[in-house]
C-alpha cells in the first residue's frame, strides 16, 4: 500500500494519518472485549437474580460467541457497498444498545437478546478493524496501528473479569454492566468526529474466506485453534462457581485471582514475542499442554486457595500468549490471505468460545466442577496433538521448499 493508496482509501483531502480514529477504535475494542467477558465473573449473582442455573447464565457468552461467528462470516458481504465508517459507527451503537438491555434485563431472554446484539457488534468491528487500521494510516505505521488496538484488547481481558468481580460486590452486576455504557458511548462519539470516510473497495464473495479451509495445513492450524480456544473457556467461564463452591474463596478474595490472572497475562503477552521468533512451532504445542496440567491440578488440588493463585498465574502466562502465538503462525502460513484467514480466525475462536461455554455449563450442570475441568483438560490436549500435527506438516512444507531451492541454485549454477 503506497501514499497514494492511502490517502484514497482513508478518504483524506491531507492525507495525514488518523490516529485519533485509531485509538477511538481500540477503546471501542476495549469496551467490546470488557462486555464480553465480564459475565466471567459475574455469573454466580446474574444467576441468583434471574433465577437461573450458573450453566444456564453461561449461555448469555454462549450466544453472543454464536452471533459474533455469524457476523465476522457475513459482515464484508452484507455491507456491500456501505462507507465502512458507517459499518464501524453502526457497530459501536450496537454496543451501547446492548450494554443497555443487558444491565436493565428482567429476564433470561432479554439478557439473551441483549448479548446477541453484543455478539453483533463484536463480528462486525473485530473483522473490519485490521483493514480498517491498513486505510487510516501509511503501511510503515500499520504494525503500530494493530498494536494500539490489541492493546486495547489486552487490557480489557486483563481488567474485565477483576473489575467486574469487584464492581459487582459494590454496586450489584445490573451497576457493573451498565457502567460500560458511557465508556461506549465516549467510543462512539470520538469515531464521529475522527473517523474518515472508509468507501467499500470491493465486494467480497461469500464464500472466499470459507475457502481457505481447502489448505491442509491450514485445515489442522484451524482445527487446533477451535479446540484450544474450546477448551480455554469450557474452564474459564465457570471459573467463579469453581472458585466460590471448591477453593471456598470471598468476593474480595475471587477479585484478586482473578486480577493474578490478568497481570500474569500482560507479563505472558509482553515476552511470548521473542520466543515465537525461534520456537514457534513448539510454542503452539506447549500452550495447550500447559493448560491441560493447569486444568487437571486444578480439579485435584483447587480446595487450596495458595495452590489455586498459583496455578491460575501460569493459567494466565500461556492462555494470553496464544493468540499472539496463532495469529504470527497465520501470517507466516498465509502471507498473502492474512486478512481473509484473520477473518477466519476471528469465526473460529468465537464459534469455540461458544462450544466450550455451551458443552462445559451441560456438563457443569450434571457433573459437578472437578468433572468439568477435566473434561477441560481432555479438550486441550486433543488441541496439543492437532498443533504437533500441524508443525510437523509446517516442517514437510518448509523443507520441501529448502529442496526446490538448493536443487535450482545448482542447477543456475
Amino acid at each position: 500500500m503506497n501514499k497514494a493508496s492511502f490517502m484514497s482509501g482513508a478518504g483524506s483531502s491531507t492525507g495525514q494519518p488518523a490516529w485519533g480514529a485509531v485509538f477511538a477504535m481500540a477503546l471501542c475494542v476495549a469496551v467490546l472485549i470488557a462486555s464480553e467477558f465480564m459475565p466471567v465473573s459475574l455469573l454466580t449473582p446474574i444467576a441468583r437474580d434471574l433465577g437461573l442455573t450458573e450453566g444456564q447464565a453461561g449461555q448469555a457468552i454462549s450466544i453472543s460467541g454464536v452471533f459474533a461467528v455469524i457476523t465476522s462470516l457475513s459482515i464484508a458481504t452484507l455491507a456491500g457497498r456501505m462507507d465502512r465508517r458507517f459499518t464501524l459507527i453502526g457497530m459501536s451503537a450496537l454496543l451501547i444498545v446492548s450494554g443497555g438491555m443487558v444491565a436493565l434485563a428482567p429476564n433470561f431472554l432479554l439478557l439473551m437478546v441483549g448479548r446477541a446484539l453484543l455478539g453483533v457488534a463484536i463480528g462486525g468491528f473485530w473483522s473490519m478493524s485490521a483493514a480498517t487500521v491498513m486505510r487510516l494510516v501509511p503501511e510503515e505505521s500499520v504494525p503500530r496501528g494493530l498494536a494500539i488496538i490489541y492493546g486495547g484488547n489486552a487490557i480489557a481481558a486483563t481488567i474485565s473479569a477483576p473489575l467486574g468481580s469487584f464492581l459487582g460486590g459494590l454496586i450489584g452486576w445490573r451497576g457493573a454492566f451498565l457502567l460500560v455504557v458511557p465508556l461506549a458511548v465516549a467510543a462512539l462519539i470520538w469515531q464521529c468526529l475522527t473517523l474518515p470516510s472508509l468507501p467499500a473497495r470491493k465486494k467480497t464473495q461469500a464464500g472466499s474466506i470459507l475457502s481457505l479451509l481447502r489448505n491442509r495445513q491450514v485445515a489442522l492450524g484451524m482445527g487446533a485453534v477451535m479446540l484450544l480456544f474450546m477448551g480455554q473457556f469450557a474452564l474459564y467461564t465457570y471459573l467463579r462457581p469453581f472458585l466460590e463452591s471448591v477453593t471456598g474463596v470471598s468476593v474480595p478474595m475471587l477479585s484478586i485471582l482473578l486480577l493474578i490472572i490478568g497481570v500474569a497475562g500482560v507479563i505472558g503477552t509482553s515476552v511470548v514475542g521473542e520466543v515465537l521468533k525461534t520456537r514457534l512451532q513448539s510454542t503452539l504445542v506447549v500452550i495447550p499442554v500447559v493448560m491441560a496440567v493447569v486444568a487437571v491440578a486444578l480439579a485435584v488440588f483447587g480446595n487450596s486457595v495458595g495452590v489455586t493463585g498459583g496455578l491460575l498465574a501460569i493459567w494466565g502466562l500461556v492462555s494470553t500468549a496464544a493468540p499472539v502465538a496463532w495469529s504470527t503462525w497465520l501470517t507466516r502460513t498465509l502471507p498473502e490471505d492474512a486478512e481473509a484467514g484473520g477473518g477466519l480466525m476471528v469465526a473460529i475462536i468465537q464459534l469455540a468460545i461458544t462450544a466450550g461455554a455451551t458443552v462445559g455449563g451441560l456438563i457443569y450442570d450434571a457433573s459437578g466442577p472437578v468433572f468439568e475441568f477435566g473434561t477441560s483438560a481432555a479438550v486441550l490436549g486433543l488441541a496439543a496433538v492437532l498443533a504437533f500435527i500441524s508443525s510437523r506438516a509446517s516442517q514437510r512444507l518448509r523443507d520441501i521448499h529448502d529442496f526446490d531451492s538448493q536443487s535450482h541454485a545448482r542447477s543456475a549454477g
